[in-house]
């Protein structure tokens, strides 16, 4: 067996990627460590954990370690007990409308959690660490695409706190030959997804007879990547991808206003309805575009989800998990943000 840890496992993309390299490497024994903040939800791996309750004790698999990665006499105990092989970082905060209002969350988890995290992979000489990073941080591309070599450009508070983890993690590669890898994904969809987002919002909006808030004119263009096509991806680089590397993983471009009249279709609504065009977001980027062929040569991988295709299952499962979702949007965590959101207010 294997120990591997998971940063912000109970988060969106985390506990998906969980769910994945559970059932896919039953050689792995995976501990998640996740501090719980308003978007850490430990339902998301229910499932999981209702598998773990049926073994054994001595054949269990998984581990929920609740704590904080900026924490440091913490992650000392945890690397120093279980010896960890691999280390994957999905531990951040990741809203840029929040980020606009306030940025200090941002700089503790996403730039002082990586020191602290990759401090301790240096120190417990972990063989791979793998680093969750975003297209965001090439900021706005208006024209061509942003390959891994092409410079950062960060447009709000949250893409620049991640810009600088990104940095982070190159400069200990650089410096100290820490075995780290980057990945920088697109735009992620699917379930579990936290309902501030543009698709769970617009979903369960529209399921509530609600209006959908939709940034300016809503042309933002965007790469669209399913959330087990990234799980396949980074379960690809973690496992066979070369160390010292920088890897995109990229989607389909649609600008905000394809998806939302791609949900309202499938959900059997009029999106000119349902939505209300809201002021844009300071200094808002129109584009992004991560070009992954880099990955697609290096290790093959190729998407296998097209959004067109998916949106149908994506709103059924939310559909089928109104109880999900309608706990994390009655809560006062949401309800605070979502009345700014809402409005296009950014102070």
């Amino acid at each position: 067996m294997e120990n591997i840890l998971i940063t912000g496992g109970c988060g969106f993309i985390g506990s998906n990627f969980i769910r994945h390299i559970y059932h896919a490497h039953p050689n792995f024994r995976i501990f998640n460590i996740d501090v719980l903040t308003y978007a850490g939800n430990p339902e998301n791996l229910r499932d999981i954990e209702r598998l773990e309750s049926e073994k054994p004790k001595n054949e269990r698999r998984y581990q929920f370690i609740c704590g904080d990665i900026c924490d440091d006499k913490l992650l000392a105990g945890i690397f120093s007990m279980y010896d960890f092989s691999l280390v994957i970082n999905f531990a951040a905060e990741t809203h840029v409308d929040r980020s606009i209002i306030s940025m200090t969350d941002f700089i503790r988890t996403n730039i002082g959690g990586v020191r602290a995290l990759i401090e301790a992979v240096r120190n417990y000489e972990v063989p791979r660490f793998v680093h969750i990073s975003t297209d965001e941080i090439y900021g706005d591309v208006l024209q061509g695409y942003s390959t891994e070599d092409t410079m950062l450009r960060p447009s709000n508070p949250y893409s620049s706190s991640k810009a600088a983890a990104d940095l982070i993690v190159q400069s200990f590669i650089r410096t100290h030959r820490v075995p780290a890898i980057i990945i920088r994904g697109s735009n992620n969809y699917g379930p579990y997804q936290y309902p501030e987002k543009l698709i769970p919002l617009a979903v369960t909006n529209l399921i509530e007879g609600k209006k959908i808030p939709v940034h300016g004119k809503g042309g933002h263009m965007r790469s669209w990547l399913h959330v087990e096509d990234f799980c396949r991806a980074i379960d690809l680089i973690a496992t066979q991808g070369p160390l010292y590397e920088i890897f995109n993983v990229s989607g389909e471009e649609k600008t905000n206003l394809e998806v939302l009249t791609m949900i309202a279709r499938h959900l059997g609504k009029d999106l000119s309805v349902h939505k209300e065009h809201i002021n844009d977001r300071p200094g808002a980027d129109l584009r992004y575009a991560p070009d992954s062929t880099k990955l697609k040569k290096a290790l093959g991988w190729q998407p296998m989800h097209r959004i067109e295709d998916s949106m149908g299952d994506v709103a059924q499962w939310y559909l089928n998990n109104r109880e999900w979702w309608n706990a994390i949007k009655t809560k006062k965590e949401f309800l605070e943000h979502y009345v700014k959101q809402s409005k296009g207010q950014w102070s």
